[in-house]
């Protein structure tokens, strides 16, 4: 390449003005071509759809909770104790809980199956400043999940709440182990049925 008196770029010696031109031309007719036959699909690799997030059949394992509850303790089976709501979220990759206690306690529990370990995980808090953090699988049927404990006197201990369905309603009972689970004392028993009389959705 050289400039010209003109200032210029003048082509080359040995090359014709015409040359470089044609190499232009070429070039633009074969990215127009290009084009042309992506947007017909020639030469395209078919495309896959991505996986469904939350497609697992681990996924829907705690469906059976999903409900309007109305909450009794099993011992007094006719008090009613607390209305919950537990229903799918985040497009069913989540099952969030909403309980509201006679007596002002509310608490809200979100589980999600993490495939990754390949455990249910449920995250549980209340008005009351509690939190748990359980974890577990589902066993024979029963939904079985375990948190750690640690008590004001400095001791530890664990918790472990099992749900299972009971024809149209849901059991729930908790249970606490002071000895690294080898003996577990009850903590409560409540069953849950549907909510004035409403089927399950």
């Amino acid at each position: 390449m050289r400039v010209g008196s003109d200032g210029c770029v003048a082509p080359a010696q040995g090359t014709r003005p015409t040359e470089g031109m044609g190499v232009r031309l070429r070039w633009a007719v074969s990215i127009a071509l290009g084009i042309s036959l992506s947007a017909l699909g020639v030469g395209a690799q078919p495309s896959v759809p991505p996986p469904t997030p939350c497609s697992a059949a681990e996924h829907r394992q705690f469906d059976f909770f999903i409900g309007d509850w109305d909450t009794f303790d099993v011992a007094a089976p006719k008090v009613l104790v607390a209305r919950n709501r537990v229903a799918r979220m985040l497009a069913g990759c989540a099952v969030r809980e909403v309980y509201e206690q006679s007596d002002g306690l509310r608490g809200e529990s979100i589980s999600t199956w993490d495939g990754s370990r390949g455990v249910w995980h449920q995250s549980w808090v209340t008005n009351r400043g509690l939190l748990l953090l359980l974890e577990g699988r589902l066993e024979s049927g029963r939904m079985v999940l375990t948190a750690p404990e640690r008590n004001a006197d400095g001791s530890t201990s664990q918790l472990r709440g099992i749900w299972w369905r009971e024809g149209e309603t849901v059991r729930e009972r908790a249970e606490r182990s002071r000895d690294g689970g080898v003996t577990w004392t009850p903590v409560f028993d409540i069953v849950f049925r549907p909510h004035r009389g409403r089927t399950r959705p």
